[in-house]
């Protein structure tokens, strides 16, 4: 009778939430999990510019690399950079790719925003 009584109140208190183990502590709180990104003031970061076809099948693509930024700030910045292009693009692994070959204007816009931006490549 004993048995019953501890199996219900076993019962009660998880409803489901029963970690069994947990190499990394408790799964609920993620944000505690995440690496660090210092945030770098942009007159600090030196931002590479470069056009690139590599592996894209010949198209062009201008990427822009050397970002020291969380990646909501990146993504931020990378929404701005397209708009004002009037063309697609995506952040991939801190590096922001812009759909055709943008390298003086994307350098220029950069330059405003305060980040010290090089053109790469020939």
């Amino acid at each position: 009778m004993a048995a019953s009584k501890r199996k219900n109140s076993d019962n009660k208190t998880t409803e489901g939430k029963r970690v069994v183990y947990s190499e990394f502590g408790n799964v609920e709180n993620s944000a505690a999990l995440q690496r660090g990104v210092p945030e770098v003031a942009p007159n600090q970061q030196t931002i590479k510019v470069e056009a690139s076809r590599k592996g894209r099948g010949g198209k062009t693509v201008t990427v822009i690399s050397g970002f020291q930024e969380k990646p909501e700030t990146l993504a931020d910045l990378a929404k701005q950079l397209k708009a004002q292009c009037g063309t697609g693009g995506t952040v991939k692994e801190n590096e922001i790719e812009i759909q055709g070959e943008h390298k003086q204007k994307l350098a220029e816009i950069l330059k405003k925003l305060g980040y010290k931006a090089k053109i790469s490549g020939g």
